[in-house]
Order: C-alpha cells, then sequence, then structure tokens
C-alpha cells in the first residue's frame, strides 16, 4: 500500500471517527454491535417503538436525532460498529469513549457473524469501505473459509473485538447486552429489556407490535419494495435477484455450520472456545 494511500485512509477513519464522536457526545444513548451482528433487526424494532410512543410515520428508521427532529421528546441514539471513533481519540485499547454513556451491546456467536460478513462484503459493500476497514480487496477470489479465518475482518478480528467490550463492562456506567439469539428465542422478552435500558414507556402491545413488524418476512418484503426509501440504501438488495445480497438474508442461529465441513466446523468452534471471553456465553453450546 503506497504512503499516499495510507495516509488517505488514515485522514478517512480520522473524519469518520470525528463524526462518530459529536454524536456519540450529544446522544442520550448508544447502541452497539459488530457488523452483521442483527444489528438493523434490532434498529428497526426500536424504530418502531419510537415510532409508536412520538407518532412518526413508519418509512424510515431511527437514525441518530432524526427523530428527536420530528419530536423533541424523542431521544437521540447513537447506532455504531464502533470502526472509526478509536481512529479520531486514539483509544485502540478500551472502550473510554463509552465510559460515560449509556450503552446497549448487541452480541452474535462470532461464527454467524463472519459468515454473514462474508457475504456482506462479496454482494453489498462498497469498495472504499473495504479498504478503509481492512476487508480483502473489492474483487479478490477467496473461499468462505479462506474469509471468515481472515485476520483483518473474519472471526480472529470479531473475537478480539467482543474481547475488548469483556474486558471493559466494569469501567461502564450503564451497559447492558443483549444477545442476538436471545432476541431470536424470545424477542418480546428480551424486546422489553431494551426498551427498559434505553428509557422508553413501555407499553407491551408496542413491544408486540414491533416485533411483528420487524419479523423475517416483514422486512424481507418491505426490503423488496424499498419500503425505508427514507433511510438510504440500509435497507435495499444490492441485486433484487440475488438472495444473498439483501440485507435481510437468513437470519439463522448457528446457520454458519451449512457453509463448513464438520472438521472446519470444528476447527472454528474451537477458537471460540478457546479465545473469547466466557461472558458472552458462546463456549460449549452446539
Amino acid at each position: 500500500m503506497s504512503l499516499i494511500t495510507n495516509t488517505s485512509i488514515k485522514l478517512e477513519r480520522w473524519f469518520r471517527g470525528r463524526r462518530e464522536f459529536a454524536q456519540l457526545q450529544a446522544c442520550d444513548s448508544a447502541v452497539v454491535s459488530y457488523g452483521k451482528a442483527g444489528r438493523t433487526w434490532l434498529r428497526v424494532m426500536i424504530s418502531r417503538y419510537c415510532q409508536l410512543q412520538y407518532g412518526i410515520a413508519d418509512d424510515q428508521m431511527l437514525e441518530f436525532d432524526n427523530f428527536h427532529r420530528l419530536n423533541p421528546a424523542a431521544p437521540k441514539i447513537f447506532f455504531s460498529h464502533d470502526n472509526y471513533l478509536r481512529s479520531y481519540t486514539g483509544n485502540l485499547q478500551s472502550k473510554r469513549d463509552y465510559y460515560r454513556k449509556p450503552t446497549l451491546l448487541l452480541a452474535r456467536r462470532p461464527q454467524d457473524v463472519a459468515v454473514s460478513q462474508y457475504f456482506q462484503w462479496r454482494h453489498r459493500m462498497r469498495p472504499r469501505k473495504k479498504v478503509i476497514n481492512g476487508y480483502p480487496p473489492h474483487g479478490a477470489e477467496l473461499s468462505i473459509l479462506e474469509f471468515v479465518l481472515h485476520q483483518g475482518q473474519g472471526l480472529p478480528n470479531i473475537i478480539r473485538y467482543m474481547n475488548l467490550w469483556a474486558q471493559d463492562i466494569d469501567n461502564m456506567d450503564a451497559f447492558a447486552m443483549v444477545r442476538y439469539e436471545d432476541l431470536r428465542a424470545s424477542p418480546e422478552q428480551h424486546m422489553a429489556r431494551v426498551v427498559e435500558f434505553l428509557g422508553l414507556e413501555f407499553k407491551p402491545e408496542w413491544i408486540s407490535e414491533c416485533v411483528q413488524f420487524a419479523s423475517l418476512e416483514n422486512l424481507r418484503a418491505k426490503e423488496k419494495t424499498n419500503h425505508f426509501k427514507n433511510s438510504g440504501s440500509r435497507m435495499q438488495a444490492g441485486d433484487p435477484d440475488n438472495p444473498d445480497s439483501f440485507k435481510v438474508r437468513r437470519a439463522k442461529v448457528g446457520g454458519y455450520r451449512d457453509y463448513f465441513s464438520d472438521e472446519e466446523v470444528a476447527t472454528l468452534d474451537q477458537m471460540v472456545e478457546e479465545q473469547l471471553k466466557s461472558v458472552f456465553g458462546y463456549q460449549n453450546q452446539q
């Protein structure tokens, strides 16, 4: 990589980080996850809940302060994959930037995240984003296993990311974690936890409505019709004829096993078993 290219990447990450820092300072709470951990699904549910509480149309998703601008009573929520903030603040080995801000972390089994990342990289991701975030180059011919084992954005990096959060949980003033798998198994129960943590008004009927609104079938249908057109390309299919290019793809818990041999699955599971902090609860699970 040339010096000019390396400098431009650092500058772009710095500017993106500065924007994230400003939003983090101004928000009421933060919702953070690694990319492809199910945050869009959670974001749709939170958005729908806020739409019901604050009387906002359902054709846009919550984007930091857009609901607050429509109704000043609505919260400002910072959604982040925590990609760029550290490039601005320099806090590379801690989550110090979040210590004083109520933060909800969405966790998902790393093997599933890595597989979902592969399809995102192959079918949806812009070439520039691949460069500035250390993904394999655009157009590279990698098998799914090669991608998942990639040090930059594969399973090793996902584990590092999650462990960095784990080591700082006790330093957070207000912190909650919800697992994707638990949301899938008992969405109303765990969405109620999310609502409480974010300080929203609790109404069981709103919980039920936002869970139904964000069902897999409903979101796929809305993605096909570009229902969330006011939220940019976030919920648009890369190729309407290719199911793997949809933002909402399979959402299957443990679906990573469908893409690998038994020996490859054992290798990936061993990595998680030996390297991931136990606070996430993904060890010794079939």
